[in-house]
């Protein structure tokens, strides 16, 4: 992970959006390579501090801001914006709620309830319990055509929900329009893979990116690079139909990446690569193809998903 000691810009979280929309006039311009520090609020727009307040009494036009959007310089449509988080700074509070009818287990939820976190170091309090934070950040994107709301996932990223979108890891995006206009929010303390209850340790905070545009190699779905592994992020209501397309690009790209028959790499997929869930709760659930970066590098994946 790189320090701050680098020259930085830092973008405010005066400057939030709840769609990701091409025609939003851009809060920054930045340049590729330099540090940017992204501030944060949480998910409810900063809007619960305290268990009295029920997430059912708030302004819910506020919920999942991102900040921004960024302009880049450099991205053009049809590259690959490379997005690499070096650092999330968190607040030292958090809260997380349930809401009747929402969640895995909605039918069974009587009441809204309100729970505050208190993140202290490496841990995350959660009534008498101290839990290991997992530091992620659950919106994350680029503007698209479709105009999608920050709180709906797609193919330019969104509320993926994504546990391995973290300090270290590399987003790689789909860059529809000229300076990708990009942004982020959404951020979590802790958060088990499937969200199940539709809330984790919401908190504020900010976020320190780096970004690099990837000259034609604009991948079909999100992806994202840690040390060992690389991810392909699908999203669609129906999950076993995001699988479906998870596990058709990880194949497709093992037989590029290889050069091995369809076939042959089917199997090695099924010898090597893990299907796992990302979030389970929005209309469009997310998931994730995780494949070994011993067998297969980030830049032979792009070159096979790309469109």
């Amino acid at each position: 992970m790189i320090g701050c000691e680098r020259p930085k810009i830092v973008v405010r979280n005066d400057f939030t959006f709840f769609s990701f929309d091409p025609k939003l006039p851009p809060a920054a311009e930045v340049e590729q390579g330099l540090l940017v520090e992204i501030e944060t609020k949480d998910c409810f727009s900063d809007q619960i501090t305290e268990e009295e307040q029920l997430v059912t009494e708030i302004d819910f036009s506020r919920i999942n801001p991102a900040t921004g959007p960024i302009f880049v310089k450099g991205a053009k449509k049809g590259d690959a914006l490379a997005v690499r988080i070096h650092r999330i700074d968190l607040k030292e509070q958090g809260a997380i709620v349930t809401i009747p009818n929402e969640g895995i287990l909605g039918d069974k939820v009587r009441q809204a309830k309100t729970v505050i976190c208190n993140v202290d170091q490496d841990k995350v309090k959660f009534l008498n319990l101290g839990l290991p934070v997992r530091k992620m950040i659950g919106v994350i994107g680029v503007a698209t055509p479709e105009n999608t709301p920050t709180g709906t996932p797609g193919r330019h990223g969104g509320n993926m929900d994504t546990t391995v979108i973290t300090e270290g890891a590399t987003v790689y995006f789909p860059v529809s329009y000229d300076g990708a206009l990009f942004g982020l929010g959404d951020l979590h303390a802790v958060m088990g893979d499937g969200e199940i209850c539709v809330a984790a340790c919401e908190i504020a905070g900010s976020v320190t990116v780096e970004f690099k545009s990837i000259s034609a190699m604009s991948p079909s779905w999100p992806c994202v690079e840690t040390k060992d592994w690389l991810y392909i992020i699908v999203s669609d209501e129906d999950i076993n139909k995001a699988f479906y397309v998870a596990t058709d690009l990880a194949v497709k790209s093992l037989e590029h990446a290889l050069q091995i028959d369809w076939h042959d790499a089917y199997m090695l997929a099924s010898l090597a690569m893990d299907l796992e869930i990302c979030q389970l709760v929005d209309p469009r659930k997310t998931v994730r193809a995780k494949l070994p970066k011993s067998i297969i590098s980030a830049e032979k994946l792009l070159e096979a998903i790309s469109e």
